[in-house]
């Protein structure tokens, strides 16, 4: 296996615990912060967003910890959730909403450029680039 490929393995990996920790820290200790990142406009009980999105993190999680065979699948889903839950964000921005430690404009604006970084890094690891380029 050459390098770029133990790159991206390693990076998938890393990925998938950082989807999983954050999926349960949904479900227990930041339950409440979340709940600040969901969309006010969104017709939704908040609680209940954070609990299925944190159902979703650790099954994707797991899923790009295990389901070697559809990493490129499961990358593709993984970048878009990243894509589906960048609303929260922006309403976070947006409404000067403090979660997190992010208290200051500045903070959450940083903290917007982060979910490209998501994207890119869910699509790199698996290989789901390749799929996005074949349609």
């Amino acid at each position: 296996m050459r390098l770029a490929q133990w790159a991206r393995r390693f990076s998938q990996i890393g990925l998938g615990l950082f989807l999983t920790s954050a999926g349960y820290s949904h479900l227990t200790v930041n339950r409440l912060e979340f709940q600040a990142q969901v969309p006010t406009w969104l017709p939704l009980d908040p609680d209940f967003v954070v609990l299925a999105s944190g159902v979703v993190e650790i099954a994707l999680g797991l899923a790009l910890l295990t389901l070697w065979r559809y990493r490129a699948h499961v990358g593709l889903a993984a970048a878009l959730f990243f894509v589906a839950i960048f609303p929260g964000n922006i309403n976070q921005f947006v409404n000067g909403i403090d979660a997190f430690g992010l208290n200051t404009d500045t903070a959450r604006g940083v903290r917007l450029l982060f979910q490209p970084v998501l994207v890119l890094w869910a699509l790199w690891s698996t290989g789901a680039l390749r799929l996005v380029r074949r349609g």
